[in-house]
C-alpha cells in the first residue's frame, strides 16, 4: 500500500491568505474611495412653516393627516403623538434636519412643536418671518 499524501499540506498558507484578504477589504471600506460622488438624500415629509400654519387646535387626525402626510415616526406606544422628521444628508454628512411634534387628545389636536410652531399654537410671526430671513442670506 503506497502512503497516503497529506490533504492539507498548505492548510496555514491558506488560512493567511484569506485573513490577508479581509484585512484588504475591510481597510478599503474604513477609508472610502476618493473621488466618489455622494448625492443628497431626502428622507421624511418636507414641512414648511406655510403648511405648519394651516394647523388649527381642534384638527381631526385625518385633518391633519391630509395637510402634513403620513407621519414618519407613529409611537406605538402613544398613539395620540405623530413626529414629522425631515432629514437631507450627504453620504454620512447631515446637511438638515428639521423635526415637529403633533399631540392629539381624543382624536383633535392639542399641540404642535418643533422647528415650525404655527401661531395658532404659541408660535410668534415675528421670529418666523426673522427665520426666513436669516435662512435666506
Amino acid at each position: 500500500m503506497p502512503p497516503q499524501q497529506v490533504k492539507w499540506k498548505f492548510y496555514p498558507m491558506r488560512i493567511l491568505l484569506i485573513a490577508l484578504a479581509i484585512t484588504l477589504i475591510s481597510a478599503c471600506s474604513a477609508v472610502g474611495f476618493p473621488g466618489v460622488y455622494r448625492i443628497d438624500v431626502e428622507q421624511g415629509n418636507i414641512i414648511t412653516q406655510e403648511i405648519a400654519d394651516q394647523l388649527q387646535p381642534g384638527m381631526s387626525k385625518r385633518q391633519v393627516r391630509f395637510i402634513l402626510g403620513t407621519p414618519l415616526v407613529e409611537d406605538t406606544f402613544n398613539r395620540d403623538r405623530w413626529d414629522y422628521v425631515y432629514t437631507r444628508r450627504n453620504g454620512l454628512d447631515v446637511l438638515a434636519e428639521e423635526r415637529l411634534t403633533v399631540t392629539f387628545k381624543d382624536d383633535s389636536l392639542v399641540d404642535v412643536s418643533g422647528d415650525y410652531t404655527p401661531a395658532a399654537f404659541g408660535g410668534s410671526p415675528e421670529a418666523e418671518t426673522s427665520q426666513d430671513a436669516g435662512a435666506a442670506s
